[in-house]
């Protein structure tokens, strides 16, 4: 019975110890734009994600899943569009930037590689093929096909 308690006890102390130490993980990132509706589509018609429940149902408030357990949240607030860095940007990964492309013209939705360069994609050194989008308020999103 002693023996038990022990453990029962250093069990404890350690699940409270790497509870304390756990590194950080990403939870969400959040965008503020001027109209929230224009820009959820951008990111569920174009990109391709999936809304999620979203406590306000104010209609300035859209959650979106971005990847397993972590969202992407537009509120809308903005009183106008900014320039962004593009080195700024966020990025998604899909399975082939070729027919990624593909949509985007269908959509007249103009694109360009990391220079600038109009209509085309970046190779890296790695070979992962990369373009760059800028959604309905100016945020750059990098498009690639990595695997990890």
């Amino acid at each position: 019975m002693r023996n038990l308690l022990i453990s029962v006890v250093l069990l404890f102390c350690f699940s409270v110890a790497s509870a304390q130490t756990r590194k950080a993980s990403i939870n969400h990132v959040a965008i503020y734009v001027v109209d929230a509706k224009s820009s959820a589509s951008f990111y569920q018609n174009i990109i391709g994600l999936d809304t999620i429940p979203e406590p306000f149902h104010d209609g300035k408030h859209f959650w979106l899943r971005v990847g397993e357990g972590v969202s992407m949240h537009i509120i809308e607030g903005a009183e106008k569009k900014k320039e962004y860095y593009k080195n700024q940007h966020t990025c998604f990964s899909v399975a082939s930037v070729e027919g990624f492309i593909e949509t985007l013209k269908k959509k007249n939705i103009p694109f360009e590689d990391r220079e600038g360069k109009k209509s085309t994609f970046t190779v890296r050194v790695d070979g992962v093929k990369q373009l760059w989008i800028q959604d309905p308020d100016g945020y750059w999103v990098e498009i690639n096909d990595a695997k990890e």
